[in-house]
């Protein structure tokens, strides 16, 4: 009996100390916060999987971020010579698309309502945000489950943030639909901590082998027109009529759709024009729609796209809903 009693002691004491041992949520928030938040700047270079489409699209992504308000993240479609990267500055936010020789200007605040999973800042001010957000451990790291703050929180209303406990930064973020199937990854292939760039390596500047390219003042018509359709099905919203209209200079399809929403959908090859050495001010804010950045208003969203440019409009639909659609839209037989 004796013994029996010591080995009952021997393993409430193991208990006991294991659990004084274990870090609590906040112990480990308090530590992201310090050594993310509080950092002068950072540089990382990520992989983004976005499985929403009918096919995966993989994406290379390069930030830079000086505080308090110096950013640049460019992203490029893997085995494509496409890329976009959103400078934020002084001046203002730009969106640079090299392949249309395009820069566009906005009067913005990003990224700090629109959280972004391949910013470290966003994904700490997502775990602080979320009262609710539950912690678990593996051997080696901590995993977040928190609600996401991006545009898409209705068709993406979770995220798991996996975080080293060595290093405690973060190694990948899993973005999820509301049946909790993955459809963004972000893999962090290198963050490195404490790095601050002088103003000059935030200009919004188009890449000189862009302009060098650049023909006399020919206006090439991108190859390759295929109509998009929304690939989601929302009850009470049907297409009620598509048009094609042609003239000489281009070919537009006009998308209507009504019932419980109704809306627009605006299609035409994109026609690349000499580079735009003036940035073209955008009316609105940018729109991260994961695989480009478009420009939305409260009754509009406009982006390019595949080769085509997209100009979605409606009265009765909120940003967010707007950008579930162009988030969206695939080539494919009408839906």
């Amino acid at each position: 009996m004796r013994n029996r009693l010591y080995v009952g002691l021997i393993l409430l004491l193991v208990l006991l100390l294991s659990a004084c041992g274990a870090e609590s949520k906040e112990d480990v928030l308090k530590k992201l916060s310090t050594k993310w938040v509080e950092t002068k700047g950072y540089e990382l270079d990520a992989k983004m999987k976005i499985s929403t489409g009918s096919e995966p699209r993989l994406y290379e992504v390069s930030v830079w971020h000086t505080k308090p308000e110096f950013y640049r993240v460019k992203v490029s479609q893997t085995g494509e010579d496409v890329s976009q990267t959103i400078v934020r500055n002084k001046e203002g936010v730009f969106v640079i698309t090299p392949t249309l020789g395009k820069t566009y200007k906005f009067q913005s605040d990003w990224p700090e309502k629109n959280s972004q999973a391949y910013l470290i800042g966003s994904l700490a001010q997502d775990i602080k945000a979320d009262k609710e957000s539950v912690m678990t451990e593996t051997e080696n790291s901590y995993v977040f489950e928190t609600k996401t703050r991006n545009s898409h929180q209705k068709m993406l209303p979770t995220q798991k943030i996996h975080i080293s406990k060595k290093s405690l930064l973060p190694t990948k973020v899993f973005i999820l639909n509301d049946q909790k199937e993955e459809q963004i990854s972000i893999t962090f292939d290198k963050i490195t901590l404490g790095t601050s760039r002088s103003a000059a390596d935030y200009k919004a500047d188009m890449p000189e082998d862009t302009t060098k390219n650049e023909t006399a003042s020919t206006d090439t018509e991108l190859p390759v027109f295929q109509t998009h359709y929304p690939s989601l099905q929302w009850e009470g919203i049907n297409m009620v009529e598509e048009k094609v209209i042609k003239d000489d200079k281009q070919e537009r399809v006009i998308l209507t759709y009504g019932g419980n929403k109704e809306f627009t959908i605006i299609q035409s090859p994109i026609v690349k024009k000499d580079v735009d050495l003036v940035p073209v001010f955008a009316a609105g804010d940018p729109a991260d729609l994961g695989f480009v950045i478009g420009a939305i208003t409260d009754q509009s969203i406009t982006w390019e796209q595949d080769g085509v440019q997209f100009f979605l409009a409606s009265d009765s639909m909120s940003r967010e809903e707007m950008m579930t659609v162009a988030s969206s839209m695939t080539a494919s037989e009408s839906k």
